[in-house]
């Protein structure tokens, strides 16, 4: 119980510091007199941060253990919230890499907790730490608002509420950590090496689905309140229908992970997920306002879902606790990368093109190549077979 409840501190905090700022962001920019392109990589810089610190995380646990680098990240997120809301540009900056270099410690090393600590338990376990993720997320980008203007918090209050469940984190994981011996070297070499990642097949399959099903999150959360606006939607029902994505996602992160451990292989639930997904897309082309809480309701249980099957990836298709960790890392870095880079070219498609038609086309795109790589990767295969 121990276990799990730490695992749970730790993803709480995973994605509500970062989810707060979008509803607060035009604040930021008129207090701190950013841009437009400067706002818009203050809200992506988190994301990079997870490509550039992912490949990191494994190496350090390695050296110094799993409690000691996640203790550390959640001391790093700390820091990071409470630096950017001083009040200066460079701080702002600043804060927000140094949060999104301590969420990547943790976005990679909590499957291998899992994988570790809870063997028998990996689907219920994935369910509860993804869906606290993913409610707490949800919670921050709703009370965001409130905060800064009914309570008179302003953004900086509204970000910096997010300190108080991290440092309920820490009061669990610094005392695990002090008392955690450092990993030793195993003298009789009798451990197995861990599985070169890079040269697996299948290890690539996941790392492609991390990075697709990543991408077509992060350009429906940048892009699909202007979308639904544009064809006639209210500000006010486009950010409520932002919710709503929000909560149907729920249901998937709650039970999807206990589904994909029940068989060897994940390609029914990536079939079902990922039609879904094509089927919201594909709606978003010809009628986004017409039917938009269909879409938004569609959407949201396909993303749910593929998030939970690629975390669920990283300990399904591995044979170990290294192994897992080495996946995680592999597929977090590359995918992150990859991630990164589409809310920027569906931005800039659309400033091309004058309309969303052509976006909405690739959001589609993305989301079949999304089923042709997850059918791959939801094969009954391990990291450490040829």
């Amino acid at each position: 119980m121990l276990v799990v409840a730490g695992i749970v501190l730790v993803a709480a905090n995973l994605r509500a510091s970062i989810a707060a700022v979008g509803p607060v962001v035009s604040d930021i920019r008129a207090d701190l007199g950013l841009s437009s392109a400067a706002a818009g990589l203050l809200t992506t810089l988190p994301v990079l941060a997870f490509a550039g610190a992912s490949p990191v995380a494994v190496p350090l646990s390695r050296r110094i253990g799993i409690e000691r680098t996640l203790a550390g990240a959640l001391v790093l997120l700390l820091a990071g919230i409470l630096l950017r809301v001083t009040g200066s540009t460079w701080a702002a900056f600043a804060g927000t890499a140094l949060l999104g270099v301590a969420i990547a410690a943790g976005n990679v090393l909590l499957p291998v907790l899992v994988k570790r600590d809870a063997p028998a338990q990996i689907g219920p376990v994935t369910s509860i730490y993804v869906t606290v993720m993913v409610a707490c997320a949800g919670l921050a980008s709703t009370i965001s608002v409130p905060l800064a203007d009914d309570a008179g918090l302003g953004w900086q209050g509204a970000l910096a509420v997010w300190a108080a469940p991290v440092a309920l984190g820490l009061l669990v994981w610094l005392p695990r950590a002090a008392r955690t011996p450092a990993p030793v070297a195993d003298p009789g070499g009798q451990a197995a090496p861990p599985t070169r990642m890079r040269r697996s097949a299948i290890a690539w399959w996941v790392t492609a689905y991390m990075g697709l099903q990543s991408a077509a999150f992060f350009v429906l959360v940048a892009w699909l309140p202007d979308l639904l606006q544009d064809d006639g939607v209210s500000a006010t029902n486009a950010g409520l229908l932002m919710g709503v994505m929000q909560a149907t996602s729920l249901v998937a992160t709650i039970a999807v992970p206990v589904l994909a451990t029940r068989t060897a292989g994940q390609r029914r639930l990536v079939l079902a997920s990922s039609t879904l997904g094509i089927f919201a897309a594909a709606g978003l082309v010809i009628a986004p306002g017409d039917l938009a809480l269909l879409w938004t309701m569609a959407v949201g249980l396909a993303g749910g879902s593929t998030l939970s099957l690629a975390l669920a990836f990283f300990v399904l298709r591995t044979r170990d606790g290294p192994d897992a960790a080495a996946l995680s890392g592999m597929a977090q870095s590359i995918g992150y990368a990859f991630a990164a880079i589409g809310p920027f070219a569906i931005g800039a498609l659309h400033d091309a093109t004058d309309d969303w038609t052509a976006p909405a086309i690739v959001i589609a795109v993305n989301w079949v190549l999304i089923l042709v790589v997850g059918l791959a990767a939801g094969r009954a295969r391990v990291a450490a077979e040829p």
